[in-house]
């Protein structure tokens, strides 16, 4: 009987020891899952550590035993089958395949990447929201002390905005403990074009996050509730709404056991209920941004551009092989969030053969074979116009400024904090603008580029109009030193804006005289060209003054 509960007793020790395993490791019951390979090895030399035990044998009688040698040639052949699995899966033998996995268009930059209104363009990097974030939770007196902000900050357009999110932990296992029934109750946001920093507090507090304990933490409830499948990187999102969402995306495999990886489905998590809802990969909803994450996106371009000639040609002749440069950014186009990066040789030549866009929700990928500078060169040229601040450049965003691929560079001081801006044409590198505010920079560079000849003024293409009737308004300004008459005219809201040093009659008119005006459009005033009106019959224009001022300088010189 001892005997029979000393067997009970050991048999409730090996399950338990294995469900503790499970529960602590949460691999995928997939053949395709690494971790769970490792799982059944570790479940056969448990059983050879119990088989020997229960037999009682010594090392001499190892040899002899049929039972041990048959549950080591279990373990022999999941080893041997993961190893081949893990080769015949590789890109040594599939190089094409690995090759083909993304597919890779031409693009148009300036039809695909249009010009961004300042109000739209992503000033921070990762690093300062962190910090941003970090302030903005040190100001919560009632919060503070029990959570901290999550360093996830995910990228997402939000509202049509480019913003990042981040939940908030608990600060401990304590916390999480005095704080696990009402849950989490904010997370950040942060406008990345206006820098403003919000704490979104919630009706209900978040239950499922990767701070949470037992059956509650975000992996563990999706293992639950999908066994099978392998899951990529979360990412924290939020819907139009603000409603807190984990994304999840299924890994799926293309190639072999373990190769090829790509992603076949996703789980959107609802973090405050738990509740989920499984998508196939085309099905996803639009407000989903990050269903690829970016180094996974990189990694496929990476095997595009390197095994065009086979494997052993991008390790040793390296023929035609293009890589994807050191570091990535993120572009908001229509509604989803593209990783661009550079493309360059992979024998690290200092410069670029082009960049490419990928979209991170449909994959899409496009190439764009501009050359220029590689964006390590970018910040180094930006870095050396304020060399004596000593600020360091973060990883550029490449922006459309007047149809030329520009570099955008924000310029952080030892702080960490944004000092300045910075555009690096990416063509001619040598032309790099600095200023305090994005406009200012954007102006300089302007400058910068009819200066050396790259971009000429464009063609006034706006339409002459010409309208007689009794000034309704008229106001006095003065614009770089020269004094300007802003008039309103019967039964037009338009704004006239008339030149004192071009129209100088323009003195004699009052409120209730009749002026014809002949005039183009402009955003906010329009711009006179002539003027004409009953308190004078004479027609004041620019060229009439010159030709006057000619008729005089003649008439002088035949007096003399």
């Amino acid at each position: 009987m001892n005997k029979f509960k000393m067997k009970v007793t050991a048999v409730i020790g090996v399950i338990l020891l294995i469900g503790i395993y499970y529960y602590v490791t949460l691999p995928a019951i997939n053949i395709h899952a690494s971790e769970f390979w490792m799982y059944l090895v570790v479940l056969v030399i448990l059983a050879v550590v119990v088989f020997i035990r229960k037999k009682n044998l010594n090392r001499y009688d190892w040899k002899e035993s049929k039972g041990l040698k048959v549950i080591l040639g279990i373990l022999a052949v999941l080893v041997i089958a993961y190893v081949a699995g893990s080769v015949l899966s590789s890109p040594i033998v599939n190089a094409k395949k690995y090759q083909e996995l993304l597919t890779v268009k031409n693009g148009e930059f300036t039809k695909d990447i249009e010009e961004l209104s300042f109000d739209q363009i992503p000033l921070l990097d990762k690093d300062s929201a962190e910090l941003l974030g970090d302030r903005k939770m040190g100001s919560m007196v009632d919060m503070v002390s029990q959570f901290e902000v999550d360093e996830l900050y995910s990228q997402i357009n939000y509202q049509d905005q480019p913003v990042r999110v981040s939940p908030l932990k608990y600060a401990s296992v304590i916390k999480w403990f005095t704080n696990m029934r009402e849950g989490i109750p904010a997370y950040i946001k942060i406008d990345m074009a206006t820098q403003n920093t919000e704490l979104v507090k919630l009706s209900e507090g978040m239950k499922y996050t990767t701070s949470d304990h037992f059956n509650r933490n975000i992996y563990r409830h999706l293992r639950f509730n999908y066994p099978t499948y392998i899951f990529n990187d979360l990412s924290f999102e939020i819907d139009e709404d603000g409603v807190p969402y984990w994304i999840c995306p299924v890994k799926k495999y293309n190639i072999g056991l373990f190769g090829g990886t790509t992603i076949g489905r996703v789980v959107l998590c609802n973090a405050i209920t738990g509740e989920t809802k499984d998508y196939a990969v085309e099905d996803v909803p639009q407000w989903v941004d990050r269903v690829y994450s970016a180094d996974l996106l990189v990694e496929l371009y990476n095997y595009h551009g390197t095994l065009k000639h086979g494997f052993f040609n991008s390790v040793l002749g390296q023929k035609d092989c293009l890589n994807t440069t050191d570091g990535y950014n993120y572009l908001a186009i229509d509604d989803d969030v593209w990783v661009y990066t550079g493309v360059t040789s992979i024998t690290g030549d200092q410069s670029n053969v082009g960049f490419v866009l990928m979209n991170q929700r449909t994959m899409e990928t496009k190439f764009y074979e501009i050359e220029g500078a590689t964006e390590s060169s970018a910040m180094s040229s930006a870095e050396g116009q304020v060399q004596n601040l000593h600020y360091t450049a973060t990883f550029p965003l490449l922006l459309n400024i007047s149809g030329e691929p520009t570099y955008f560079i924000a310029l952080k001081d030892d702080a960490g904090l944004v000092k300045k801006y910075a555009m690096v044409n990416v063509q001619k590198y040598q032309i790099v603008a600095i200023g305090d505010t994005v406009s200012e920079c954007e102006e300089s560079y302007t400058n910068l580029m009819y200066k050396n000849g790259i971009r000429t003024e464009a063609e006034d293409t706006r339409s002459v109009e010409t309208l007689t009737a009794k000034i309704t308004k008229i106001a006095q300004g003065v614009i770089d030193g020269d004094s300007h008459y802003y008039i309103m005219i019967e039964g037009s809201d338009e704004i006239f804006d008339v030149s004192v040093v071009d129209f100088i009659d323009i003195i004699r008119f009052n409120v209730g005289d009749e002026v014809t005006v002949e005039y183009k459009k402009g955003e906010q005033v329009d711009t006179v060209l002539s003027l004409n009106g009953k308190a004078s019959e004479q027609i004041s224009t620019k060229a009439a003054k010159e030709e006057q001022a000619e008729d005089t300088a003649g008439d002088s010189a035949q007096t003399e």
